[in-house]
Order: structure tokens, then C-alpha cells, then sequence
């Protein structure tokens, strides 16, 4: 069984793409590090990527053996919202990450896994919902991975990157500057 463990950030020609193996997969595992898969044509394989790696539709991969296969974002039940206002959608934006949901964000548009509470909550916004089936491709998060809230092993990481980007932007270490910060928002239990 073929192992592939690494995403190519260099562009391919056309032709490398063209032919290129191809591998179906949900937004959920396009999230996950480790997986055992099939590729759309038949062959089983493991996925092995860095920790944190979130797949998108159309990234190349390249197996233990060299050989590149393609990710494709399948198709899934989604909800994808629109509004007669900007106002109106960006009020849907905020409940649902207030909410934490993984959001799509287009031009016009905000689109999400199938949820029937969100649904109705969304609807009670004033916002239009259709169920449709599309490859789902939702934002990755401000520091570059998946959203976090420290209940797994990479919270530390995460945690020191959010904390340099807040020393950064505030101009001191927060460890040392003598007062207290107040975090605004919700907690996270």
C-alpha cells in the first residue's frame, strides 16, 4: 500500500495534473491527519499528513513512491445561505461563528454542513436556506489551521502562535507587562 504524506506547494503541468490519480473526499477527511483511503480508482492507500493539514479541492499530493495524486472535494449535504442584504448575511456570519460552526464564505453567499438547528436558527434571521449537495471548502481559521479550543494535543502550539500574534500587535510581551488583559467574547469549556 502506497503511503502519501506530502502536499506539493510548487505548480504542476497541466498534463501531471490531468492524469494524476484522484482522491474523493469529504470536508472531515480532508481534515484528518491519518486516514486509510481508496483513490476513485480502486486503489487503497494512507494518508500521512502533518498534523493540523486540512485538504482542499484540487491540492496535489505525492505518494511514498513519487507519484502525485489529486484531492477532489466531494460532494456533500450543505446548507448554503443567502440574503436580500449584506447586512442580513453578515448577521448570519456572526451567529454562526459565534457558534463556532465551519463556514464557507463566498462573494454572495455563506455555505455549512446540514444542520437542522442552525437552519431554523438562520431562517429566523430572515436569511434564505437551501439544501443543496456541493464539495464543501470552509475557511481554515486566522492562524492557518483548523479552529481549536485546546482540548487536543496541538492547543500549546496553537496557543503560543495566537499569543505572539497578540505580543506583535500589542507591542510587549504579555507575560511581563504588569497588567491584566481581559478576553472578551465566551469562554470555552
Amino acid at each position: 500500500m502506497r503511503t502519501i504524506d506530502k502536499r506539493l506547494t510548487a505548480k504542476l503541468a497541466p498534463v501531471l495534473v490531468k492524469r494524476a490519480p484522484t482522491l474523493t473526499l469529504p470536508f472531515d477527511a480532508r481534515s484528518k491527519s491519518r486516514l486509510a483511503a481508496t483513490l476513485d480508482d480502486g486503489e487503497d492507500v494512507a494518508l500521512v499528513m502533518p498534523r493540523g493539514t486540512v485538504l482542499a479541492d484540487g491540492d496535489m499530493l505525492v505518494a511514498d513512491d513519487g507519484g502525485f495524486v489529486r484531492v477532489v472535494a466531494a460532494a456533500e449535504d450543505v446548507l448554503v445561505v443567502r440574503a436580500p442584504s449584506v447586512r442580513l448575511l453578515t448577521r448570519a456570519a456572526y451567529h454562526l461563528g459565534n457558534r463556532h460552526t465551519p463556514v464557507e464564505v463566498g462573494a454572495d453567499y455563506l455555505k455549512l454542513e446540514a444542520d437542522p438547528v442552525l437552519e431554523d436558527m438562520l431562517k429566523r434571521l430572515g436569511v434564505l436556506v437551501a439544501h443543496e449537495s456541493q464539495p464543501f471548502q470552509p475557511e481554515t481559521g486566522a492562524y492557518g489551521g483548523g479552529h481549536k479550543h485546546g482540548h487536543d494535543e496541538t492547543f500549546s502550539e496553537d496557543h503560543a502562535l495566537a499569543q505572539k500574534v497578540f505580543d506583535e500587535h500589542h507591542g510587549h510581551d504579555h507575560s511581563s507587562c504588569g497588567h491584566d488583559h481581559h478576553h472578551h467574547g465566551h469562554a470555552h469549556r
